[in-house]
């Protein structure tokens, strides 16, 4: 229970210190988020390692799986980070940000859980659905914004 809250701390910190300097720049806080060299572009490397990060947060008992429980926590601190600092997740682009975080996208066995190689494997998809311009980069015009 003690890393539960450690780990929706945390996202919930990470994420809402850039909300109010983004407002009106869709895929600012994603960028922000998931860019980690800084240089305004998400990379498939970099998604991939920030969905490794995203997984070991919400994977309570270290079992390589979150289960039905863990997952309902990773949708839950999600979508309220996403209406806090994101515009929500219900239209356009942040759309595409949040079906592939969910369950039914990454359950790819269909036995209810996610494993850490459901999840990982599952992260080209997720990319490809969010890269809208298709140049194998996440930049704001993904969202619908100049990304400088």
């Amino acid at each position: 229970m003690t890393r539960s809250i450690i780990s929706v701390a945390a996202l919930m910190a990470a994420f809402a210190g850039p909300a109010l300097a983004q407002q009106g720049k869709p895929g600012a806080h994603f960028i922000e988020n998931w860019d980690m060299d800084g240089d305004g572009q998400v990379t498939l490397a970099e998604a991939e390692t920030k969905r490794d990060e995203i997984f070991y947060m919400f994977d309570q008992d270290e079992n390589d799986v979150l289960d039905a429980t863990e997952y309902v926590l990773f949708d839950e601190t999600r979508r309220a980070d996403m209406d806090t600092n994101a515009g929500g997740h219900k239209k356009g682009p942040m759309k595409a940000v949040d079906a592939g975080m969910k369950l039914e996208f990454n359950d790819t066995d269909g036995d209810g859980a996610v494993s850490k190689a459901e999840f990982l494997a599952r992260t080209a998809d997720w990319f490809a659905m969010v890269d809208r311009t298709g140049d194998a980069l996440i930049t704001g015009d993904d969202f619908g914004s100049k990304s400088n």
